[in-house]
């Protein structure tokens, strides 16, 4: 394509600067409430908009400028408070550093207190999702600690064994 009229150097360097892609990073936090029924009541948006005027606290428009090219909420468990947020790559520690100055989440005119526990922090959402696994299977072992009744013990057990990369190894996306 572009053979006959630029050198082997030339093209390699045109190749380069049109194959590169931003690379991101993914930051996954949990939503610890002081109510934890207050869960339900949170929605995507909600949490860009909290999490965008933190950057914004920190670090100034400078700081969201640099931070919004790519600020997405990629997931969101509105049951277990869990969410995962993209960011560039230059600039994840901005967004990182901007979530302790988050005290509540807004919605619909009422606020709901809460802080944001950083879990991990990964490349992609691949590895973002083998940590969880861990970390939930972690969690599970602890409750199997506090487990009073065998249908109890059971039942946990169970979600124990559940906990595999079995889903994960289907999906290749």
């Amino acid at each position: 394509f572009l053979c006959g009229r630029v050198g082997l150097r030339e093209a390699a360097a045109y190749l380069l600067k049109v194959m590169v892609r931003f690379k991101s990073r993914y930051l996954l936090c949990e939503i610890v409430f002081e109510n934890p029924l207050s869960r339900q009541c949170i929605e995507e948006k909600n949490i860009y908009k909290t999490v965008k005027d933190a950057i914004v606290r920190a670090h100034g428009d400078f700081g969201f400028g640099c931070c919004s090219l790519s600020l997405a909420v990629k997931y969101l468990n509105a049951y277990t408070g869990i969410i995962l947020l993209r960011c560039r790559k230059d600039f994840y520690r901005m967004l990182w550093s901007a979530l302790p100055f988050i005290t509540f989440l807004e919605n619909k005119n009422q606020k709901y207190p809460c802080f944001f526990h950083t879990l991990h922090v990964g490349g992609t959402i691949r590895t973002c999702q083998k940590f969880l696994i861990q970390y939930n299977r972690k969690q599970l072992l602890l409750l199997l600690k506090d487990c009073k009744t065998k249908g109890e013990r059971e039942s946990v057990e169970r979600s124990i064994s559940s906990c595999s990369l079995k889903e994960l190894e289907g999906d290749h996306s």
